[in-house]
Formats: structure tokens, sequence, C-alpha cells
């Protein structure tokens, strides 16, 4: 039912936020002559920061059209190589001829963006930062209300079998990427064709930020998974997909709830970022105001997961912690990370992290006791946060480059 107040309630406010934008617009654009108002400018700024408080906020576009090879500035094609129901493989392809393309010999990395409530977008930094050296792909997880019944479940174990069938579908020499919350699926997906002796297993393996012991570290977010029994999370959290939805009648965690989740742990940062916004535009700082825009668009983005996967989550990675423990099993397979012995491993931590605790990374070391030490590498990013392993200058200065190297080291 919540679910269906929100969406009568996001349908009776869809004409005051086009009126809210509509009016912010003549008090601002040049050609209007309500912009040349006394107090114009404080009128706009105040209606555009009710419209982008109260629009709904689309899939955003990775809006990488070109990279920089060496000197050469070269287009950036997307391209869907493999569809599924949950999940599409983009990839980033250069524009450039094949024959120059197979002379470039760069590494094929597999970027495993997370399913818990943001787009694949969250990670067009990380995707940017690698381009101009690797040929990448990324996981685009599908929004579960999109996703017709009739498609099936979704479970945590399916998330695997995606990884291991995008692997195989790159062919040899792929470099696994995985951001915080595949971690453990990516490493569950690698233990298992190492276990089955695949001959696709990939080169290298990168794991950052991701919540592979939940034990070491706790944080906020670990402690509210401990802190709820397991059936909390099934009768507060899980809901059905409206009519007015292509997936109408699948059980999902919402992402309307995941958002007020985000906004929860840190409530008066964001208040305060919405009231420095207003100051910029009733000052004319548009540069500080777009970069608010560019934020909150990716920020406020949000998508339904599937709930037997979120389900699964909950209760194999943050409640019973089964992968350090060492008794998930996938369909009646043993997880066993210590089968790993040919694939090389780097784990990355940030040190101010709040949602993946130091430790929490880290521990695949152990794990992976089959990997030989000088196929292993562990870094601390320090004075950064979770989102700055991934995305913005520390992310671009400080540990891209140790992941291009250890890639070239493992080629």
């Amino acid at each position: 039912m919540l679910y269906q107040l929100r969406e009568m309630n996001r349908t009776l406010l869809a004409p005051l936020m086009q009126w809210a934008e509509t009016t912010a617009t003549l008090y601002s654009s040049p050609a209007s002559p309500l912009a040349q108002l006394p107090f114009a400018q404080r009128i706009a700024a105040g209606y555009e920061l009710l419209y982008r408080l109260g629009k709904d906020y689309a899939k955003p576009s990775f809006e990488l059209n070109e990279t920089t090879v060496g000197e050469q500035t070269v287009g950036i094609v997307e391209e869907i190589t493999v569809t599924k129901p949950f999940c599409e493989l983009i990839h980033f392809k250069k524009d450039l001829p094949a024959k120059q393309l197979r002379a470039l010999k760069q590494p094929k990395v597999l970027l495993i963006a997370p399913l818990s409530g943001h787009h694949a977008t969250l990670l067009r930094d990380t995707v940017r930062g690698l381009l101009p050296e690797h040929d990448v792909y990324i996981t685009d997880w599908a929004d579960a209300r999109m996703v017709p019944v009739e498609a099936g479940p979704f479970h945590l174990h399916d998330y695997v079998y995606y990884i291991q069938d995008f692997i195989r579908a790159m062919g040899h020499d792929v470099h696994l990427i995985s951001v915080c919350q595949p971690t453990v699926p990516a490493l569950a997906a690698v233990a298992l064709m190492a276990t089955a002796k695949d001959s696709k297993l990939p080169k290298s393996m990168t794991m950052m930020g991701g919540p592979i012991d939940c034990r070491k570290s706790p944080t906020e977010v670990n402690n509210l998974a401990t802190e709820k029994p397991f059936g909390w999370f099934e009768n507060s959290v899980i809901y059905s997909v409206p009519q007015n939805y292509p997936g109408a009648g699948r059980k999902v965690y919402p992402g309307f709830l995941q958002h007020a989740g985000f906004v929860a742990m840190n409530p008066s940062r964001h208040a305060q970022s919405h009231w420095d916004f207003y100051m910029h535009l009733r000052e004319g700082d548009n540069e500080s105001a777009e970069m608010h825009r560019k934020f909150y668009d990716e920020y406020n983005a949000v998508i339904d997961l599937p709930a037997e996967f979120y389900l699964e989550t909950i209760k194999v990675v943050f409640q019973d912690f089964s992968l350090p423990q060492g008794t998930w099993e996938i369909e009646g397979k043993l997880v066993r990370p210590q089968d790993i012995k040919t694939v090389a491993l780097f784990t990355i931590e940030g040190e101010l992290d709040d949602i993946s605790g130091l430790g929490q990374t880290e521990a695949a070391q152990a794990l992976c006791s089959g990997i030989p030490k000088a196929k292993k590498q562990h870094f601390i990013a320090e004075k950064c946060g979770h989102y700055g392993i991934f995305s913005g200058r520390r992310w671009r200065e400080m540990v891209r480059p140790k992941i291009a190297a250890f890639i070239k080291a493992n080629a």
C-alpha cells in the first residue's frame, strides 16, 4: 500500500512541479521580461529549489563521448553486447578501425557496478578514468519495477551467474573491477569458476570498498542489518510494484525507501547543500549551482531492487557472514575462495569509508589463500571516503594509477 500511496502523491504533485519549473524559468531567462523585475533572481532560485526537491529523477546518461589515447582524441560508442532481463552489458567501444584497436592491445576490464539503489552511471568517473588505457565494459542493472513478472525472480545467486556469463562473453584475458556491493558476488563467481576449473577465469580481480567481511570495523550500515531481525526487513521494506509499471506485482525494495535511507544517514549535510544551492542561484554563481544539479541528478535517481536479491544479500552478507565463515552454498556448491590460484587480487579501501569499514575488503586477502603473495596487493587510500575511492580527484590521482599498474603487471 505504501508504494501505491507514494505513486498517488507523485501524480498529485506533478502539476505543481511543472508549474515551479516554468515559473523558475520565467524569472531567470534573459528572454523573459519577468527576469528584469526586482528580486527576480531570488524568486527564480526559490522555485527551482522547490522543483528539484519534488521532481522525479530519470536515469542519467553516461555522457562519455570521447577519451584520449596517447595524444589522440578518440570517440566512444556505447554498445550493448549482452542483454539479460535484469542487466545489460555495455561496452564503451573506441571509435577506431578494427586493426588500430587490435594494435592498442588494451586490457579488457569488466567493471561490475553495484545493484544497491543507484544506476551504473554512478561509476561514470570510474569509467572515464579507465578508458584511456583499457577496453571497458560495465554492468548496467535494470530497475526491477521495469522488469515484467514473467521474467522470473532475481536471486543473489543469479547475480553471481550473470557475472560468470559476462566474463565468458568477453573472451580471454578479462580483468574484473567490483565496487562496493558486488565484491561479494564477484568473489563468489570467480571462486566457483576456479573450483570447476573453468578455462575462462579472469586475469585479475580488483575489489574496492566492499563488504567481504562485515564483522570488521562495522559501520552504521552494517549495524542496521544486524540490529533488526530478518523478519523486520521482509515485513517493513518489501512492497509490490504498482500497476502503472511493466513490473506490476513484482516484490521489490523500492528505490524511494532506499533514497530516504541515504538521506537519513546525514540529513544536515543534505539540508545545507540545498541551502547553498539556493544561495548560489541568488548570487548568480552558476558554476556552483550546476555542480549541485549534476550531483543530485545522480544521487536522487534510484532504482527498485528485486526483493529476493535484497533479502538474500541482507541474510548472507550482513547477518550470517556466510562468505568469510565458509558456509555459503550456491545451489549446492560451496563457495571456496581458497580454490582461486591463478587470478591476481587487489583490494582497495578508503581510510574514511563510512559504508564499508577498514578491513572488510582486505578480508578477501586471507580468504583467497591459494593466490601467491606475489599476485596480491592491498591499498588504503588516505583521507578518502567511500565515494572517493572510485570518483573525484583522489580516485583520479591516487587510486586509478595503482589499478592501471596492477592490471598491466598481471596482463
